[in-house]
């Protein structure tokens, strides 16, 4: 994933993306727990949908602030292109292989079958299809990957046509057809399926790329309109954060109070909840991309766990999760033992986060800052 810059953290940012992955982790620890069931189970699957859905926007604000320097230098073409994606790579794609292959190896050691394994080297698990049952949560990594490659390279086509618009214009003018393009994805979807199975949903539509890039362009979106329109940005931001609020509200209260069910409402759910959920998110985004100071000891570790986030997202269900369920089938309800299985849950996640990160990803990405030296 695309996350804050090390040398210009902003807290608010790293809060979003903390509470991104703490929505993630605590869906996983309610769905652990047995004696959970009804609304709280119904609450942990929106935590964990959401959780994602601001991987999404975040990524795209993250993507637009870069690119968007790149693509203003006068310079930009191939080059700005292959330095965009070579960073991008280095901090998304040798983590990815590494869990991979450790997903792999899990996989054979259970007797877990693997199907079209091939997909996941090039990343097309979920291109077009239905993300498959095996190391379904990278389903996360080809959406951002993909937007993270067709946008500067749609960018350079458009400046290479229309050089007398102006660089900030073409900029928009991509940004909105991307945005349009995917939404018109998701109607074609729409118009070609039956399915009112909100678990056929979260696979064959919420987690396939070509009918979610929207998502990450609605960031990269709000990173164009922070920079043309700073002093609304900063006025406006918490008339935008209710909007927000009231947005996840409806995402949260809302579609269940009337009724908006996939069975009954196909349109809803297929062409205009997603991208609801994206704008909700966006909202956020003035708010909390303002928020660039607080005390110490609340800012280090909130901005540490927005470091492993990324590290966090791709261990705590494939690896951590499984690998706990496979050795310990039959979790005790009691609370005590449950309540010890959970802390044991998340200190293996986090402990191997932080390995991983420590001694494998940073030290790549330090190789590399050092080879631009």
């Amino acid at each position: 994933m695309i996350t804050n810059s090390n040398t210009e953290r902003i807290f608010g940012l790293d809060l979003m993306q903390a509470i991104g992955v703490g929505m993630l982790l605590l869906a996983q620890c309610i769905w652990i727990a047995p004696q959970f069931n009804g609304l709280i189970w119904q609450l942990a699957s929106l935590f964990n949908f959401i959780g994602v859905e601001i991987f999404f926007v975040l990524s795209g604000f993250f993507m637009g602030k870069i690119v968007y320097g790149l693509f203003i230098n006068e310079n930009f073409g191939g080059s700005s292109i292959i330095y965009f994606l070579k960073g991008l790579g280095i901090r998304i794609l040798p983590l990815y292989f590494l869990i991979l292959l450790i997903n792999v190896l899990i996989a054979f050691w259970y007797d877990y079958s693997i199907v079209q394994s091939w997909k996941y080297v090039f990343l097309l698990q979920n291109f077009a299809t239905a993300i498959p049952a095996f190391f379904s949560e990278s389903f996360v990594l080809p959406i951002i990957l993909f937007a993270s490659i067709l946008f500067p390279i749609l960018l350079w086509v458009f400046i290479l046509f229309f050089k007398t618009i102006g660089k900030s214009k073409i900029f928009l003018i991509t940004t909105l057809v991307l945005v349009f393009l995917f939404f018109l994805t998701k109607l074609i979807y729409n118009a070609n399926t039956r399915n009112t199975d909100i678990n056929q949903w979260a696979f064959s539509l919420k987690s396939v790329v070509i009918y979610r890039l929207d998502a990450v362009f609605v960031g990269v979106l709000f990173s164009w309109f922070q920079v043309h329109f700073l002093s609304v940005w900063k006025k406006q931001k918490f008339l935008v954060a209710f909007l927000g609020s009231l947005g996840i509200v409806f995402i949260f209260v809302g579609v269940g109070h009337f009724q908006l069910l996939i069975e009954n409402h196909k349109l809803f759910w297929n062409v205009f909840y997603l991208p609801l959920t994206s704008l909700s998110i966006a909202f956020f985004l003035p708010l909390l991309s303002e928020w660039k100071s607080i005390a110490s000891w609340i800012k280090n570790p909130i901005s540490y766990i927005s470091s492993i986030s990324f590290t966090l997202y791709l261990v705590y269900f494939g690896v951590v999760y499984q690998l706990l369920v496979y050795n310990y089938p039959k979790i005790s309800s009691h609370w005590f033992r449950l309540s010890l299985f959970l802390v044991l849950y998340l200190l293996i996640t986090f402990l191997i986060a932080f390995l991983l990160f420590t001694f494998y990803q940073r030290l790549l990405i330090n190789r590399f800052i050092k080879t631009l030296k």
